[in-house]
């Protein structure tokens, strides 16, 4: 993904700390007190301009959602939407995703939304997938028991390598289309991506995906 260069992005992330959390890390294990309630939460890593998550914030007032993206570039679109629309049970982080069991504990996210991955193509990059096991592994260890993966994308090779990597870790597959937009799902919420690319006719890919529960 090219990126245009906004020099300024940094100050306004700054300057919005009740949006954009600095130093998540000082809420590990204590995000429901930065909520001020005790509602599930989930995030989505990669969020990009943040349409997804605004619009499913908006949907779902007793969910508590967390946004993850790494770009300041990109972020401070997805801060825009969350100043116009004041959400209370919307916040978002300016991190790195590896960095995700410095900010949560085990146990505190219900579910992860990964949306329109980059899907890394060559085999050199397969470690830097997000559908990859050490990912996979990092997700199991801030998720709750049977936590869920919605995973959506428009790369056909991704999500094959997807399904064969959920499967391969031990996940159990919940649900599955290979043509989203012509499928009988609903509540579907569109990123900015899926809706420019869903309007050539371009299949899009979507899956379920949980972790099983621990032996006792």
């Amino acid at each position: 993904m090219r990126l245009r260069n906004k020099p300024w992005a940094k100050e306004k992330i700054a300057s919005y700390p009740q949006y954009i959390i600095p130093q998540p890390e000082q809420y590990k294990g204590r995000w429901h007190e930065l909520f001020a309630n005790d509602h599930p939460i989930h995030i989505e890593i990669g969020t990009g301009k943040g349409r997804f998550i605004t619009e499913m914030a908006k949907m779902h007032p007793h969910i508590n959602y967390i946004g993850i993206e790494l770009y300041e570039s990109v972020i401070v679109c997805a801060l825009d939407k969350l100043i116009e629309n004041d959400l209370p049970n919307l916040r978002l982080l300016n991190v790195n995703a590896k960095e995700l069991t410095n900010i949560f504990a085990k146990g505190e996210v219900e579910r992860i939304y990964l949306n329109f991955s980059d899907p890394w193509p060559k085999k050199r990059h397969e470690k830097r997938r997000l559908t990859y096991r050490s990912f996979l592994e990092l997700y199991e260890n801030i998720l709750v028991d049977e936590g869920e993966i919605h995973f959506k994308t428009d790369n056909r090779g991704l999500f094959e390598y997807s399904l064969v990597s959920f499967s391969q870790y031990g996940l159990v597959l919940q649900y599955v289309s290979l043509d989203l937009h012509r499928s009988d799902f609903e509540g579907n919420v569109m990123t900015e991506y899926e809706q420019k690319f869903s309007e050539k006719g371009n299949p899009i890919y979507r899956c379920e995906v949980k972790y099983r529960k621990p032996m006792s």
